[in-house]
């Protein structure tokens, strides 16, 4: 049976949850999936411009870059196979998103940024150990399957974790993270292409790993959200979820409480 989880105010129309270190903490462990997500996104334009990553998996592009500089960049990166390696995680992105939904919806947010966050580390691994294009393509696809899952559980997290009145900014939080990521990024990139040896985009690949052991760590250790459907806590969801919500919140009062049991009676 669903059942709604409405908070009444106390008095004041305003909603009486607040903002705690329990939930600061709680967004910001989530928010690791948006800066991730940038992460991969900036991470490819500058490793594909590195000549010993194009040097042993793209030669042909590398060829064209040493014969005539005068060519265009259009035509100097004009190939299906490294397409393929950056397209490869959008795609795998978009596949994943089906199966995420329902992920999300049925078993809860944590299971889902869990999956998303396993396949962030996997990917990572992969991508930095790559020792040919099959390894670095499969890595970039697991990267796209963490994509699908952590976009569709990370901003369902923060909504239903923060309280009302900061809701808005936590879920803008996403985007900024989204927007960090993609800075660190390039920052990496410009410290690894001048690494000598030519292994510096090995370290660019590999470095999502740091921001998805946060992830998955997080989804490991922080709990769920009230509304998130957990079927061990079915039993009992209306005192539970509201017991939940007040202890991320810290919020008090039998107000709350019989506005709770009204709507589950409803």
């Amino acid at each position: 049976m669903a059942v709604g989880l409405m908070v009444e105010s106390q008095g004041d129309g305003k909603y009486s949850g607040k903002m705690t270190p329990f939930v600061i903490f709680s967004c910001m462990m989530a928010a690791m999936g948006g800066v991730i997500f940038g992460y991969d996104i900036g991470i490819s334009g500058g490793v594909t411009s590195m000549e010993p990553f194009l040097k042993k998996f793209f030669p042909e592009v590398y060829i064209k870059m040493k014969q005539d500089s005068e060519i265009s960049n259009y035509c100097k990166f004009d190939s299906q196979l490294l397409t393929s390696f950056t397209s490869s995680l959008y795609l795998a992105g978009l596949v994943a998103s089906f199966f995420a939904s329902s992920v999300t919806k049925t078993f809860g947010r944590k299971p889902s940024i869990l999956i998303g966050g396993a396949a962030f580390l996997t990917g990572s691994a992969l991508g930095g150990a790559a020792i040919n294009i099959y390894m670095l393509i499969l890595g970039r696809m697991l990267l796209g399957v963490g994509v699908g899952f952590a976009n569709q559980s990370v901003p369902l997290y923060l909504s239903e974790m923060a309280p009302p009145k900061f809701r808005g900014a936590i879920n803008n939080g996403f985007q900024f993270s989204i927007g960090i990521g993609g800075l660190s990024a390039s920052l990496i990139n410009f410290g690894t292409e001048k690494i000598k040896g030519g292994w510096g985009w090995r370290i660019s690949l590999a470095m999502a790993a740091f921001p998805a052991t946060i992830l998955t760590l997080g989804a490991i250790f922080l709990p769920e959200t009230p509304n998130s459907p957990n079927p061990a806590k079915q039993r009992s969801t209306q005192s539970r979820a509201h017991a939940a919500a007040r202890e991320r919140h810290g919020r008090r009062g039998s107000r709350n409480e019989r506005s709770l049991k009204s709507q589950q009676r409803r």
